[in-house]
C-alpha cells in the first residue's frame, strides 16, 4: 500500500515533489504530534501517538519529521 493511500485513509494529506534526483513525499501530521520515524531495511516506519504506520518497499530513502511535517525522500536509480 503505498503512502498516500495509508495517510489519506487516516485524514492525512500527503504530497508529492518530483526532484531532479528523486522524489519527496510530505505529509503534515500536525504541529502538536509527538511523533518519530526510522527506516528498517527498506520499510519506513512512522509513530504518531499511538498509530505506526508501515511503508514497505521503500528503498535508498531518507525520513525526518520537523515540527510535524514527514518528510521522505527517495533517490532516484537513474
Amino acid at each position: 500500500m503505498s503512502l498516500k493511500k495509508i495517510f489519506s485513509e487516516n485524514g492525512l494529506d500527503v504530497r508529492r515533489r518530483d526532484r531532479a534526483n528523486g522524489i519527496e513525499l510530505i505529509a503534515d501530521l500536525g504541529s502538536g504530534v509527538d511523533a518519530g520515524v526510522d527506516i528498517i531495511g527498506d520499510t519506513v516506519i512512522v509513530v504518531t501517538g499511538d498509530e505506526q504506520y508501515e511503508i514497505p518497499g521503500v528503498e535508498d530513502a531518507r525520513a525526518t519529521i520537523n515540527h510535524g511535517v514527514l518528510t521522505i525522500e527517495v533517490e532516484d536509480e537513474r
